[in-house]
């Protein structure tokens, strides 16, 4: 599931470097790749929610910077503003409801009908569909190379890195991935992320291959001692790193999913999911 990535390391990060990293978002608008999964001549109705007592969106506070508790022990995160963002593009601001419970009792809630919606990173499976109905893919976690600045790599990772000690963590879906695309390579295996960025610094390694997400914050930190800059763009992979980051919503009700879709295109054509895309990755994933 999408809220297994190292979630107590990127908490720590998210307190400490949040505050500095969302004032760049702004500035960097221009220089940021904003990902769009939408098709431009789909069409989704507005629906009338006027009929729906509450829209509750049910979360956790362990999976940042998507949810979880700032310095100011307040709710927060791109998932909780995104769901503020979805009640008001569906006028349902006024009962608007966001709720944080531990992970493994999100599910009982919701059949429970203490919430319409989970928005806590829960992956698309043919098991979790047969419990949930799912929006569309609202953002994806693709995999990066990062590489040291000193060693002057530039260029397609696949050309670039030829000959190149390429650092994985062992038994991860990158790994995993790696073995597939770049199968003429060998990778030298790590237990841990740590691990493999520290070996970079070290120059043990030439590059590091793993999530855009944790990578784009150890960039941004302290950690990295500014040593180290993303090699080519993206690689993204449904059958590896699964269809992306969706709201969950109860069996059967449709109107809920057409209406989740509804509001998550518009705030993607008007420029709002943009925004807060940029407040929380103001260094970009892609």
């Amino acid at each position: 599931m999408y809220k297994n990535y190292s979630t107590k390391i990127l908490a720590l990060i998210c307190l400490v470097l949040l505050p500095t990293l969302l004032n760049f978002g702004q500035a960097r608008a221009e220089q940021v790749f904003i990902p769009n999964y939408w098709d431009e001549a789909e069409r989704f109705a507005k629906p009338d929610m006027k009929t729906l007592p509450r829209l509750r969106f049910l979360t956790t506070t362990d999976f940042p910077p998507f949810n979880f508790i700032d310095r100011k022990k307040r709710l927060t995160g791109l998932h909780v503003d995104l769901a503020r963002a979805v009640c008001a593009e569906l006028d349902a601001l006024n009962r608007c409801e966001i709720q944080a419970l531990p992970w493994a009792e999100l599910n009982e809630a919701l059949n429970k009908g203490e919430g319409e919606a989970i928005i806590a990173g829960i992956a698309i499976s043919p098991e979790t569909r047969k419990t949930y109905d799912f929006s569309r893919s609202y953002l994806r976690i693709p995999a990066r190379f990062v590489v040291r600045k000193d060693a002057k790599i530039a260029g397609e990772a696949y050309d670039a890195l030829f000959k190149k000690k390429i650092a994985v963590i062992a038994n991860s879906i990158h790994a995993n991935y790696f073995a597939e695309v770049f199968a003429n390579r060998t990778p030298v295996e790590f237990k841990t992320r740590e691990e493999a960025l520290s070996a970079l610094q070290k120059q043990e390694v030439d590059a590091v291959f793993s999530d855009a997400l944790s990578l784009s914050f150890w960039l941004a930190s302290k950690a990295s001692s500014d040593c180290c800059l993303f090699l080519d763009g993206a690689f993204e992979s449904e059958k590896h790193f699964g269809a992306g980051l969706t709201v969950a919503l109860p069996k059967g009700r449709q109107d809920l999913v057409n209406a989740m879709n509804y509001a998550l295109k518009e705030l993607n054509r008007k420029g709002t999911f943009a925004e807060l895309y940029l407040r929380y990755f103001p260094f970009g994933l892609y």
